[in-house]
């Protein structure tokens, strides 16, 4: 009986985090649609734009789509796109043609994530020429794999996996080629915060035991002590969303702790505050202006309340260490 129990609530628990997938695209397509920033392909994985969005969300999704990708973009340009990019809990992510289209596409791109949403978002591509058609594009061999769980080309493939399960996570990459002697960046946004800690410890130890060189971005809460993260935490508990690893949310030296504890040469953190402020500041003045904004203190504890942690390991001493805001 127990056994049982432990199955369905792990399994409600995992749908919960599914569903965050959609808020976290939806609310990206409400503020594309306002212009903070270009992404011509959301459209395709959410048709309608939605209920409004209130400014502090919209901004705050700002910070973490420009943050995550100037760390992003920075590591590919030092490698001269000889690298791979792996995303952790991808969902419906939009970066292979983003990339592609900036001419900044890695050799090759993975994305894992539950085998529910991956389903869902090879379907979408299957159906959406404007979705399918890049890919085709840059892919050159005959075997284009794709089937309901995954999806393998010369240079995107999507897996469906739990990446609770490190052995059938690493197995399914290098069935579909990944490389561990090449430069490699691991993207993960409000994903190891719904496992335990020791299940992304076990996650950054495998990532930093299988690439000699690479670096992770990771976006989630931080600050999560105060009253404030009680009322975040509180609100996706009724939505029941565990928040299973909230206790390395702590503070920003809890979030580089796991890293440097699991075999990581370096480690950084900012709060996405502090993040908001180093943005290039014309372009900052540009999305402050689309709309008015009535409480600016909300925005700073919201921003205050998530980070990117940003780690790396250099044995082919490229300079990562130095990649900062």
């Amino acid at each position: 009986m127990a056994a049982r129990q432990l199955f369905t609530d792990t399994d409600t628990a995992d749908e919960a985090v599914r569903a965050t997938c959609d808020d976290a695209t939806t609310c990206k397509r409400f503020a594309t649609s306002k212009s903070y920033w270009k992404d011509p392909y959301i459209q395709y994985f959410v048709r309608s734009v939605g209920e409004r969005k209130a400014p502090e969300i919209n901004r705050g999704y700002y910070a973490r789509v420009k943050g995550v990708n100037l760390l992003l973009d920075a590591f590919i340009k030092k490698t001269d796109c000889r690298c791979q990019v792996i995303n952790m809990g991808a969902g419906l992510d939009t970066t292979f043609w983003r990339l592609k289209d900036e001419n900044l596409l890695p050799q090759k791109i993975f994305e894992v994530d539950f085998p529910a949403v991956v389903a869902k978002k090879i379907h979408y591509i299957k159906t959406r020429p404007p979705l399918s058609k890049p890919i085709i594009d840059v892919h050159s061999t005959d075997s284009l794999l794709i089937d309901a769980h995954n999806l393998e080309s010369d240079r995107y493939c999507i897996i469906g996996a739990d990446l609770r399960d490190i052995s059938s996570l690493d197995e399914k990459l290098k069935k579909f080629h990944l490389n561990p002697e090449l430069p490699t960046v691991f993207v993960s946004e409000c994903v190891l915060v719904y496992m335990t800690p020791s299940q992304s410890s076990n996650l950054v130890h495998w990532a930093a035991e299988t690439f000699h060189t690479a670096m992770f971005i990771n976006y989630e809460q931080v600050n999560m002590s105060d009253r404030f993260g009680q009322v975040m935490i509180e609100n996706l508990q009724r939505r029941r969303c565990t928040l299973a690893g909230v206790e390395v949310c702590r503070s920003l030296d809890s979030q580089k702790e796991r890293f440097l504890r699991t075999g990581w040469g370096h480690a950084d953190a900012l709060d996405m505050m502090t993040v908001y402020s180093v943005l290039p500041q014309e372009d900052v003045a540009r999305i402050e202006h689309l709309e008015f904004l009535d409480e600016r203190e909300l925005l700073q504890q919201l921003l205050q309340h998530y980070c990117i942690c940003w780690a790396s390991k250099d044995k082919l001493s490229l300079g990562l260490s130095h990649l900062a805001f």
